[in-house]
């Protein structure tokens, strides 16, 4: 029997991890006919079916999961070896993919991206925005950053910038002859914009002052799904807005947007990058770790 070489054991891998051809061919940099052809090689050699193939998934078999218990440590600890040689020599190479909502890809892109990509020209750096909250792992992202509230628990989370508030926020034009809300149920008789989610539920405005909890099905005539064109709306007169405080600081700080209900938005846990418990840490991503705290 013909043995199989290290790429042929790491692409069976990389399926049998990512549970899908196409995502695995991306992670791997090759097509996925490509990478069918090889997998289909090696179960070949092995005289074993590795992995069962359905028109919408792929999970191994019995076979491909003894496979995978023998030779997940090796591959770890090879992939270890050259990212620890690659740290020695201070050359670093490869993509680092990050998943991230809009209000942490701004915050990165303001000084850990730039700063990153100075040290290390030899990375590339795959910065994907979602509104959704996806699996990285299965998706085949390095990391995620999201609100420290919503990273799963068994992910390993490392806190940086400080914490966040959303806050609700409206131009001096709109609030010009009207009474500002002084509690969060006054928004009842104002014109705000709405915030559809991911799901295609309404998001129900979220306050606290002095452990008093507060949830507004606010109403409004406009609904938006991005919180940068919630921000533009508001500041053109449309209504009042609800979103992170980060979104809408160079408004405010221009004038163009007040906050209200100011005492009712206190800060909460900010945002955290976040991976795998179980899985080995690239060079690459501990390179950004270190950069994104300071350490």
């Amino acid at each position: 029997m013909e043995k199989p070489t290290l790429a042929d054991l790491t692409a069976f891998a990389a399926v049998a991890e990512h549970r899908s051809f196409t995502r695995a061919a991306d992670a791997l940099g090759q097509s996925r006919s490509s990478l069918s052809h090889t997998i289909l090689v090696l179960e070949k050699r092995l005289g074993q079916r590795l992995l069962h193939r359905t028109t919408r998934s792929v999970a191994p078999t019995e076979a491909g999961a003894r496979l995978l218990q023998r030779i997940g440590p090796v591959l770890r600890d090879f992939e270890q070896a050259l990212d620890g040689f690659a740290e020695d020599q201070g050359i670093l190479s490869g993509t680092l993919r990050i998943n991230a909502n809009e209000m942490a890809a701004r915050l990165l892109l303001r000084d850990a991206v730039p700063t990153f990509l100075s040290h290390h020209p030899g990375m590339m750096l795959d910065l994907v925005v979602d509104r959704r909250l996806v699996d990285i792992v299965e998706q085949g992202f390095d990391a995620g950053v999201r609100l420290a509230e919503a990273v799963p628990q068994d992910m390993v989370a490392v806190p940086f910038g400080g914490v966040a508030r959303f806050i609700a926020v409206a131009s001096p034009g709109y609030l010009e002859g009207r009474t500002p809300p002084r509690t969060p149920d006054d928004l009842r008789s104002h014109r705000c914009i709405r915030h559809r989610m991911p799901s295609g539920k309404s998001y129900r405005w979220e306050f606290e002052r002095l452990g008093q909890d507060w949830v507004v099905d606010v109403p409004g005539a406009l609904t938006l799904d991005h919180n940068g064109l919630m921000v533009e709306a508001a500041a053109a007169g449309l209504g009042i807005a609800y979103v992170p405080e980060l979104i809408a600081r160079a408004m405010l700080d221009a004038g163009r947007l007040e906050i209200v209900l100011s005492d009712w938005s206190p800060p909460i846990p900010g945002l955290c990058l976040y991976y795998a418990r179980h899985r080995h840490v690239p060079a690459g991503l501990r390179a950004f770790i270190s950069i994104l705290t300071g350490r």
